[in-house]
């Protein structure tokens, strides 16, 4: 059992499907199952079907850590303050995720404060019928990448094929990916907490710098 002093580690799922319990979600789930057997708490976190805004580059959130339009994005933004860990899933619209999942990640992780991500573990996971999967699996890398968060893989892409979620459960690879990523992924969280009782220390940070290469 891992976690911190009596309380379990916690990572968030974000269902990006507008499927409460689609592809998407049939993927999640098996990344919840897996993970509760290595003793990991995770939750789906649903976006749902109300429309999300994208940014509306208004700069009110530097202010606050938290977006000027209130809704999932900072009820999002609440939960992500105490979690460990975070796997975003969507599904695959024109080789890219979801609009609504797209607007939310946006505007999340703009507004946050950046610590509430510093150093926690992510990763993403994609649904499709057949391609366009590793295009989206770019793209939403590149959120955890620019946040200094540690990205979780598998043995493969991260991503399940299948038109329902009947199908999903048939891709055997691709249902066995979730599940190497579900015990990467609490290996990981293992090995941060241990380091943590044994002193390691946070990297050493710098000013950041921005260079303009308009004279």
């Amino acid at each position: 059992m891992i976690g911190k002093g009596n309380e379990k580690m916690k990572v968030i799922l974000v269902n990006g499907s507008p499927h409460q319990e689609g592809c998407t979600y049939t993927a999640l789930m098996e990344i919840h199952h897996t993970l509760a057997e290595e003793g990991v708490e995770s939750a789906i976190f649903q976006l749902g079907v109300q429309p999300i805004s994208g940014c509306i580059a208004c700069g009110r959130c530097a202010d606050k850590g938290l977006c000027a339009i209130d809704d999932v994005v900072n009820r999002f933004i609440r939960l992500a303050q105490e979690a460990d860990g975070f796997i975003f899933g969507s599904p695959v619209h024109y080789a890219a995720a979801s609009g609504s999942l797209t607007a939310f990640m946006d505007r999340a992780f703009y507004a946050a404060n950046k610590n509430i991500f510093y150093l926690k573990p992510a990763a993403c996971i994609l649904s499709a019928r057949r391609a366009g999967t590793t295009a989206a699996f770019d793209q939403l890398n590149k959120y955890f990448t620019i946040n200094q968060m540690p990205i979780i893989s598998s043995r493969y892409w991260n991503m399940v094929h299948g038109s329902n979620k009947e199908q999903v459960v048939q891709d055997k690879e691709g249902m066995q990916i979730m599940r190497i990523l579900a015990r990467n992924m609490a290996w990981f969280l293992r090995c941060k907490e241990a380091g943590a009782r044994a002193g390691i220390q946070l990297p050493r940070q710098e000013t950041p710098i921005f260079t303009n290469f308009i004279r």
